[in-house]
């Protein structure tokens, strides 16, 4: 039996590498920045996750995010520093699955850089608040699904196909690697 890959008439495999792989993270996490945030990741354990919110993705692809000090994802990231983090842009397409490396800073510069005012809800002291910390995480590896041209477009392809009995798949998959 042939995969369903195999029977599309279209490409649907495009592996990004370097300013490319950032380009496809910014555009799938720019609707919606907020991904489940996994620590814990050792083999045959029970990882950790929770809702987190991007504050940044700089020019080289690295993740930034505000986090307290005293958090548990801060005390599992002191142990190890693996995450994965996972975006969920639309019920149908921007997926991605990002594994990452992340270390923990007070840089006082960069927190300055990130602060937006409605972070205070978690830090009530401001920016300024003793407990502030800053995650970047580093990617080291990543996998993304997309479509090509748009929610609309796959619809159509989506019918198209079924009425015809062939498959219209819009969908793009492939590795991120930044």
């Amino acid at each position: 039996m042939d995969s369903i890959n195999k029977n599309q008439p279209e490409q649907n495999h495009a592996d990004l590498f370097g300013p490319q792989a950032v380009e496809k993270i910014r555009e799938l996490t720019k609707e919606d920045s907020i991904c489940f945030f996994c620590t814990n990741l050792k083999q045959g354990d029970p990882f950790s996750t929770r809702p987190m919110s991007v504050q940044k993705i700089d020019d080289q692809g690295n993740f930034w995010f505000f986090s307290a000090v005293d958090s548990t994802k801060n005390s599992e990231i002191a142990r190890d520093q693996a995450v994965q983090m996972l975006f969920q842009g639309s019920k149908y397409s921007d997926f991605l699955s990002i594994y990452g490396k992340a270390e923990i800073t007070k840089d006082r510069a960069k927190i300055d850089e990130l602060w937006e005012p409605s972070v205070a809800v978690w830090f009530t002291e401001g920016k300024d608040d003793p407990r502030i910390t800053v995650i970047k995480v580093t990617p080291t590896d990543g996998y993304y699904w997309d479509t090509k041209n748009g929610a609309a477009i796959a619809m159509i392809k989506r019918v198209a196909g079924a009425i015809v009995g062939k498959t219209y798949d819009d969908s793009i998959e492939g590795k991120v690697k930044v």
